[in-house]
């Protein structure tokens, strides 16, 4: 299994969450136990830059060799930027997913809710398989 990153934010819905306590623009990606898990990422859909989530909402999809996911919106907020290198290249979730293969920031609307500590995420992905 993968190491899980402490300085960051997990959801149930396998995303992670990078700059909660710097400001109002946070990072989005999934974690590499989905990516592990979808296999090899062979096209990546993400929302638009400049529209705005919900959160829990599907925003876009992970087309992998064995299945299609949802991307879902960990937090509601304006979509300021989407990664453009793992458009054109989306084996970056799978080799790097806490890095190059970021999907999209958001501009933070309201507070975040039901968010996962490392502790709560790790507890989930080694009881969920």
């Amino acid at each position: 299994m993968s190491s899980i990153p402490e300085e960051l934010s997990y959801t149930k819905e396998h995303e992670w969450i990078a700059g909660l306590d710097d400001g109002p623009v946070v990072t989005v990606g999934i974690t590499a136990y989905a990516a592990e898990s979808l296999g090899d990422v062979v096209f990546v859909q993400l929302p638009e830059a400049g529209s705005t989530l919900q959160p829990g909402e599907a925003v876009g999809e992970v087309e992998s060799t064995k299945s299609v996911s949802d991307i879902y919106a960990p937090i509601g907020g304006e979509v300021v930027e989407i990664n453009e290198f793992v458009v054109d290249d989306p084996s970056l979730v799978n080799s790097d997913p806490y890095g190059e293969g970021w999907l999209f920031r958001i501009r933070v609307s309201g507070d975040p809710e039901d968010l996962l500590t490392p502790e709560e995420y790790t507890t989930l992905t080694t009881t969920d398989s």
